[in-house]
C-alpha cells in the first residue's frame, strides 16, 4: 500500500490548536467517509469513530465486559502547538501567550498565521527589543519569554484591531516538504496520528481481513495541554485496550548522547513503554511485537523520560483498560521543521493493520 503523503500534507497544513481543532476535524470527517458505522462529536469536540465487527479473512473471536466484543479505541489527537491572542496594541503589534510546551530558543524570525473569524492573516513573529545592529552583547544572550514576543501583520494598528480579537489564534506557517526520505513539516505532532488513526484502518478495509474487535478511532482534543479531550472521551467509550497513537522524540543527531536518542529513524514505529503519563501493559508489548516480527514489520521499544499522551487517559478511565503505545520518533519536535522518516510512518500503519485482525 502506497504511502498517502498527500493526507498527512493536508493534515500538517490544516491549522488547529488546543480548543479550535475544528478545521482538522472537519477534513477528517471528509476523508473517513464509509469507514466507520457511527461518527459523532462530543461536548469537547473530540471526534469519536465507532467500527462494528467484520468479518473476514483473518477474524478473530474474543469478547470484552459483559460478554460484548472486545472494545478497541486508537486514540489520536487533533491539536498542534501554538498561540492564542491576548492583546493588540494602539501600533496593530499582537501578543500572545502559548497553547502548548515551547523552546523559546526556536521563535526567533517566524512567519506566523493569525487565524480569525474573518479569515486568516500572513504575520511574521518576532521578540521585542533592539536588532542585532543596535544591541548589546548582553541583549545578545538574552532569550526572550514569550510575553516578549510580537505577531506582526503589516497592517496598520487601526486595522489590525477591528480584525483581531481576544481570543484568536496563531500557528505556524511553513510549507510540508519532502527530503530524501523523510517529511518535514509543522504539526506532525501529532497530525501522523491522525494520519495513522485513517491509514491503517483504511488498510483493514481494502486487504478485507476483518476484525472481531469493536474498533474506535478517536480524534481527540487539548492533548498539548493536558490529555484533556482523552480523559472525557475515553470514559464514554470505556475500552478493553488502549491505544496511544503519537510521535515521540527522535534524537539521533549531533549533540545527543546515544542513551538520549529515544528512537532512531529508519529503524521502524517505536513501541512504547512508558513515559511520565504512563506505563505500558507488558502483555500488549509482547503482543504488538510478535506481530512486528511475523510480518517482518521494523519495530523499537521507547521509553521516554518525560511527557505524555492519550493512552494514560485510556488506561486511567472509568475501570481502567490495558493500554499501550505505537509511536512514530520524529526529529525537532516542537519546531515548524518536525521531521519523520517515511519508513517508520508506514511501519507503525502495517503493524496496526496486522494487529487489530488479530484481537480477541
Amino acid at each position: 500500500m502506497a504511502l498517502n503523503v498527500d493526507l498527512l500534507k493536508r493534515l500538517c497544513e490544516t491549522p488547529g490548536v488546543p480548543g479550535r481543532e475544528e478545521r482538522v476535524r472537519a477534513l477528517i470527517e471528509r476523508e473517513i467517509d464509509g469507514l466507520f458505522d457511527e461518527v459523532t462529536t462530543d461536548p469537547m469536540g473530540n471526534l469519536i469513530c465507532k467500527r462494528l465487527p467484520r468479518a473476514g479473512k483473518r477474524r478473530a473471536s474474543g469478547k470484552g465486559r459483559s460478554g460484548r466484543p472486545t472494545r478497541v479505541s486508537m486514540l489520536c489527537h487533533m491539536d498542534q502547538i501554538g498561540f492564542y491572542v491576548r492583546g493588540v496594541d494602539e501600533r496593530g503589534f499582537i501578543r500572545v501567550v502559548p497553547a502548548g510546551g515551547f523552546d523559546t530558543r526556536n521563535l526567533f524570525s517566524r512567519r506566523v498565521l493569525v487565524c480569525t473569524g474573518g479569515g486568516d492573516l500572513p504575520a511574521v513573529m518576532n521578540p521585542g527589543g533592539r536588532p542585532v545592529h543596535i544591541a548589546s552583547e548582553e541583549d545578545k544572550k538574552k532569550i526572550p519569554d514569550v510575553k516578549e514576543l510580537i505577531v506582526d501583520t503589516g497592517m496598520p494598528g487601526a486595522e489590525v484591531k477591528k480584525r483581531v480579537k481576544i481570543g484568536d489564534y496563531v500557528v505556524y506557517n511553513d510549507p510540508f516538504m519532502e527530503m530524501g526520505g523523510k517529511v518535514v513539516s509543522q504539526a506532525l505532532d501529532n497530525r501522523i496520528a491522525c494520519w495513522l488513526g485513517i491509514e491503517s484502518v483504511r488498510k483493514i478495509e481494502d486487504a478485507g481481513a476483518g476484525h472481531a474487535c469493536e474498533l474506535y478511532v478517536v480524534f481527540t482534543t487539548q492533548e498539548e495541554v493536558g490529555l484533556r479531550g482523552a480523559k472525557t472521551s475515553s470514559h464514554v467509550v470505556a475500552c478493553d485496550i488502549g491505544i496511544g497513537l503519537d510521535v515521540t522524540l527522535s534524537c539521533d543527531t549531533p549533540g545527543v548522547p546515544e542513551d538520549e536518542a529515544v528512537t532512531v529513524q529508519g529503524k521502524g514505529f517505536g513501541l512504547h513503554v512508558m513515559d511520565s503519563s504512563f506505563i505500558a501493559d507488558h502483555r500488549l508489548v509482547d503482543e504488538i511485537e510478535a506481530i512486528a516480527k511475523k510480518h517482518k514489520i521494523a519495530h523499537q521499544r521507547t521509553i521516554l523520560m518525560r511527557g505524555g499522551q492519550d493512552g494514560a487517559a485510556a488506561q486511567q478511565s472509568g475501570g481502567g483498560a490495558r493500554a499501550v503505545g505505537v509511536v512514530v520518533g520524529t526529529r525537532y519536535i516542537h519546531t515548524t521543521t518536525e521531521m519523520a522518516d517515511k519508513g517508520d510512518l508506514a511501519a507503525a500503519r502495517d503493524v496496526l493493520a496486522a494487529w487489530v485482525p488479530t484481537i480477541g
